[in-house]
Order: structure tokens, then sequence, then C-alpha cells
């Protein structure tokens, strides 16, 4: 019997495929997935238009589903991908059968809007966009000054970001607070206590919006050690093991 389907969401910096380092990347923090699953990485297309709105991209994202699943499936989304999968499961329901967010929440925190805007910019300057993410890494302004370098060097020289700056142009106007009551898969939203991109309060009152989802925080974990947290696949399959057992 083969393996379920699982669909992954996650901000890359790329359209298309995802390959090389950065699917690299992405299967070995999905590696205790795979086991179970059929892991899937689902991407935007290349070539979005420049003011997409988060409706518009879920539709996008609602055509790739359609075409690559024969029914709603489980979905773990990251980040960004989770903003994407709120909007998802709201306006396309039949297509997400159980919903996995991890770090994420109905709408950007101040700190994650003003890092992502300055992103946004330096990209569309043409200079390396990765520095402006320090300030929602660290609160230490060593730390800040320390990795600012570190991240210029990760992002590859004349690399086109402009999909990238498409899809965080749509985050930047998202707040789906208000249609929060219309996701009808059940929901298990993973969040870390210092996260400054989506703070906790956010993640609250999105998990208390939805009729069907459950909150676990993770203390003293920031944005991205939630995702690298032993904790996070454990809890994540516990909840989607549910699914597929009942």
């Amino acid at each position: 019997m083969s393996a379920p389907p699982l669909a992954v969401l996650l901000f890359t910096p790329r359209g298309g495929e995802i390959t090389g380092s950065a699917r690299w990347s992405a299967m070995r923090m999905l590696r205790p997935f795979a086991g179970r699953f059929d892991v899937r990485l689902v991407n935007r297309p290349k070539g979005l238009p420049p003011a997409i709105t988060m409706p518009e991209l879920g539709a996008v994202y609602a055509e790739r589903f359609a075409a690559a699943f024969e029914g709603p499936v489980p979905v773990l989304a990251i980040s960004t991908g989770g903003s994407i999968a709120l909007q998802l499961a709201a306006d396309h329901p039949g297509l997400v059968d159980r919903l996995v967010l991890g770090g994420t929440a109905h709408t950007l925190g101040p700190l994650g809007r003003q890092a992502q805007r300055a992103y946004m910019e330096r990209a569309l300057d043409g200079r390396r966009p990765s520095p402006a993410l320090a300030d929602i890494v660290t609160t230490s302004p060593l730390g800040r000054r320390l990795l600012r370098p570190l991240l210029w060097l990760s992002d590859g020289a004349g690399e086109d970001r402009t999909d990238a700056v498409a899809v965080l142009h749509a985050e930047d106007g998202f707040d789906l607070r208000g249609r929060l009551g219309e996701i009808a898969a059940p929901t298990l939203l993973i969040q870390g206590a210092r996260d400054l991109v989506y703070p906790l309060e956010l993640a609250r009152q999105t998990a208390e919006g939805i009729p069907r989802a459950r909150l676990v925080v993770y203390d003293n974990r920031g944005h991205s050690a939630t995702f690298t947290d032993r904790r996070f696949a454990r809890d994540a399959l516990a909840f989607l093991h549910d699914g597929v057992d009942s």
C-alpha cells in the first residue's frame, strides 16, 4: 500500500520546482515525515504578477493542488507558506484535509512586516536582500550585526528575486482574522513563544478563530528554532496520524 500524500508549503526565493540546495535543506527538515507520507513540495510557478494578492496566490496554489492530488490532502505549511495555506483552506476547503501550521498566523507582526518590507526594498534595488532578516532572528544588537554579513553571504550573487518579492508583497496585505471561522479542516498550529515574525498573541488569535484548531507553544523558541526543534515533527506527526488512522 502506497503512503498517503502530504503537501508541504514553504517560502522559497524562486518559483517553479524546488531543486538544488533549497530542496536538500527542505527534505532534510522533512525527513521524519517521509517514512509515513509521500512528501510533496508544492511551490508557486515562476512569473507571478508583481502585485498579486494573497487570495490570488491561494487560487494559484489551488490549481496546483487540483492538478497534483485526487482529493483533499493533509497540508504541512511553515512561515509564509502557512499564510498561503490559511488562505487556501479558507477559499478552497475541499482541497485541505488536515492542516499543520508552523510559525505563522493570520497576519504578520510589526517586526515581521518591517523586515519583509526591507527585504523587498533591497531586492528591488538589486542588493542581496537577506541581511534585512537579521532583525527577526534575534533581538540582540550584537547578534544582528554578526548575522548580517552571514546572511549577505547566503544570498547567491545576481539571483532573480522577483517572484519572492511578489509573494512577500501579497503577505504584506494579508489579514485573514475575519475569515478564520470558515476554515473547516482540523488544524494544529505550532508556535515559538519568542517568534518575532508572527508573535504568540497573533498565533493565539489564529487558533482561537479556527473552529477545530489547537495551539502548541514551545517556550524559549524563536521563529526558525520552532521548525528545528525535535518536538516539531513528533507533534505534527501525532496530529497527522490521527487523520490517517481514523
